[in-house]
């Protein structure tokens, strides 16, 4: 009878393991939230596709009127980052509220619009703004977190007037401004200027409170 009791814990145990690697993306969203876009690539170079949710939270209390008198959604947004396994996936870093809703009032401006990319190996946040061009985080996952290692920021869009980029393993900045006034695009005349910054710790994806307040250029 007590070896049998032993067994028991091991057998129910294997069980649960077995569940745990056939987790698919839809597994990992949190009660109260919905995914709201899915993207796929290579975070961690080994050649298996992981996924990333921008997930969204469905508190009806967030549904308000706006100054246009049309009911928006402002639930805010986060993500759950996911490396695939051979058999489904594990949670790789997680933040559910950092980013704003898509339906924010951006006064005399559209709110820009958020996209994930990746590039070798790295997470990229990417903020699109039309012809006021776009600025992105570049995060990598290193000691056990996605830590923000670079920054890309482009003032302009057919004729680009300013470009920032920090490097924050380096600790080195370099902004290029656009010297040539009479420019038409693809023949902006660019000054650089670098710079030293000074940081402490690289900022984690899990620790940004809100992507709308992380103003990283002012290093």
């Amino acid at each position: 009878m007590k070896k049998s009791l032993l067994i028991l814990p091991f057998f129910l145990l294997t069980i649960l393991g077995c569940k745990a690697q056939d987790r698919e993306p839809s597994d990992f969203i949190p009660k109260g939230y919905a995914e709201f876009e899915k993207y796929f690539g290579d975070l961690n170079k080994d050649g298996l596709d992981d996924c990333v949710l921008i997930i969204k939270k469905t508190d009806t209390a967030n549904i308000v009127t706006n100054r246009f008198d049309k009911k928006v959604d402002r639930n805010r947004r986060g993500i759950v980052v996911l490396f695939k396994k051979e058999k489904g996936y594990e949670l790789a870093d997680k933040n559910y509220s950092c980013f704003s809703s898509e339906n924010e009032d951006g006064g005399v401006y559209f709110p820009p619009e958020l996209w994930i990319d990746f590039e070798r190996g790295n997470l990229i946040v990417h903020y699109g703004h039309g012809r006021y061009g776009f600025w992105r985080y570049i995060f990598r996952f290193q000691n056990s977190n996605f830590e923000l290692i670079g920054y890309d920021e482009s003032n302009g869009g057919v004729v680009i007037s300013s470009e920032t980029s920090i490097n924050f393993l380096t600790k080195k900045k370099l902004i290029r401004e656009n010297t040539n006034e009479n420019a038409e695009g693809g023949d902006e005349v660019f000054k650089e200027t670098w710079d030293n910054i000074e940081i402490e710790a690289l900022i984690k994806l899990s620790e940004i409170k809100d992507f709308d307040e992380l103003e990283v250029y002012n290093y």
